[in-house]
């Protein structure tokens, strides 16, 4: 019988380099609380938002993808036509098909890289982390881009109480390539169906195409209480199986970067996992809000770019949202 060849492989994989951008406009809580009948006070003392980031409305969420895209290229000092495989996570593409990766491919100059958006919601990012580390451990690609890309200002309704007045608009973006050791842990990810509908869109599309203006646009919106309890308590399980699963202790790592849902949720989860007094916890959400799968890249760009001491150290990062999903591991920083 004839063997089928396989692509070689690297030994591990690892982060090289991160990209960022922002929306331009800076909202304050003073900015929306009319509609929403609130407060400054009342959103810094259950969120701890000042401000988010939110984007032009002829800025699309691919455009923030390919500025972030290309710092990353840069500065992993890589060309473009090295890529060997594109993955953008993201819920707030413009259109069901086709996907935001093979667009930013294009503009990016990566192509004829393969390219597929992952829809994980806020666990987007370190779905893509954790399969670009496998290709590059198969020898299936040599470098990959990872990008998280969101607009979430096109699904914020300014009426809603629940998560609107936390969303804003970004896209974090990390290329990863070869490396003679492990720069990314095992990951531990998976879904809990069963609560499908906690956090998501209020509506269909079916709904809004059919309702003859009764139905308005779906816009996201969550059952806050469920989703808190459930991301503190289990999502804290989820954060120490990574750490075990990396052959590490709390006092090995350099930083802690989790999903930018909530400052009360980060400061919780810190808290369970005993995190030492010299872990640097990134609170990104505190001026540019909830952006999803945007939040864990943007958050460990911010947090480097204040502390360049870190390159090099450990980082667990973990991200939980809409589905329920989740996905966590530890990388070694840029």
């Amino acid at each position: 019988m004839t063997a089928l060849k396989q692509s070689a492989g690297h030994a591990g994989s690892r982060i090289l380099a991160y990209g960022a951008a922002r929306g331009e406009n800076v909202v304050t809580n003073d900015d929306i609380v009319g509609p929403i009948n609130s407060s400054d006070e009342w959103i810094r003392q259950r969120t701890g938002l000042v401000e988010r980031r939110r984007a032009g409305a002829d800025v699309q969420a691919v455009d923030l993808a390919e500025q972030a895209a290309k710092e990353a290229i840069e500065r992993a000092g890589i060309r473009p036509d090295q890529i060997g495989a594109v993955l953008v996570s993201t819920i707030s593409n413009t259109v069901q098909t086709p996907s935001l990766a093979a667009l930013l491919t294009d503009r990016v100059g990566a192509s004829p890289a393969p390219a597929y958006d992952i829809s994980a919601a806020c666990a987007g990012f370190t779905y893509g982390v954790a399969q670009a580390d496998s290709f590059i451990r198969s020898g299936l690609a040599e470098y990959v881009l990872v990008v998280g890309a969101e607009k979430l200002s096109d699904y914020a309704k300014p009426t809603d109480r629940t998560i609107s007045f936390l969303l804003g608009d970004g896209a974090g973006a990390a290329v990863l390539g070869p490396s003679d050791e492990a720069g990314v842990s095992p990951t531990v990810w998976g879904s809990d169906g069963s609560k499908w509908d906690v956090v998501g869109m209020d509506s269909t599309l079916g709904a809004y195409r059919d309702g003859a203006g009764e139905v308005d646009w779906p816009t996201l919106r969550q059952e806050g209480p469920t989703v808190f309890r459930w991301a503190v308590w289990e999502m804290a399980k989820v954060a120490q199986q990574a750490i075990d699963a990396a052959g590490i202790t709390a006092d090995d790592l350099a930083a802690f970067i989790p999903h930018q849902a909530n400052i009360r949720i980060i400061d919780e989860l810190a808290k369970q996992l005993k995190l030492p007094e010299h872990v640097l916890i990134a609170r990104d959400i505190v001026t540019t809000g909830n952006t999803s799968a945007a939040s864990i890249p943007l958050a460990a760009h911010a947090l480097l770019a204040e502390h360049p001491d870190l390159s090099g150290g450990l980082a667990l990062q973990i991200g939980f949202g809409a589905g329920l999903v989740f996905g966590a591991q530890v990388v070694r920083l840029p």
